[in-house]
């Protein structure tokens, strides 16, 4: 065999090897199909874990009673501190004001300490929401 035919041979050799490489490559895509809701779902859950309606930790109640004096327990509150949220919660026929949104025990002891120096009746409770 001369040697130009071995040459064309082995060039031939080389181009079907990378052609089929690429005959073999393959190329995907991915579709997603999402429902509608499902970003607004996530930004709802992330105003209420915001606003500490989704909490399973401990909270610390500091009133029990009438609206009025609610309110001033939670002026009162607010005007001394500012390290947890407080919020006015309604249990028919009482109003009770909440503090914190506490992941463990210890950290509701701790905010405890500080906070009975102004409200002695203070308690934590682990509430069920």
């Amino acid at each position: 065999m001369k040697k130009s035919h071995i040459l064309n041979l082995f060039i031939f050799s080389i181009l079907l090897l990378v052609s089929s490489e690429i005959l073999v490559a393959q190329q995907a895509t991915v579709t997603v199909h999402q429902d509608s809701k499902i970003p607004e779902l996530l930004n709802l859950k992330k105003e209420l874990e915001k606003d500490n309606k989704l909490g399973e930790g401990f909270t610390i109640q500091l009133y029990y009673g009438e609206l009025n004096k609610a309110n001033s327990v939670l002026s009162k509150y607010k005007a001394n501190y500012n390290a947890w949220p407080a919020s006015l919660e309604y249990e028919t026929p009482n109003y009770k004001i909440w503090v914190g949104d506490f992941a463990s025990r210890l950290e509701a002891d701790r905010a405890l300490l500080e906070i009975k120096e102004n409200f002695p009746a203070a308690f934590i409770l682990k509430p069920s929401k």
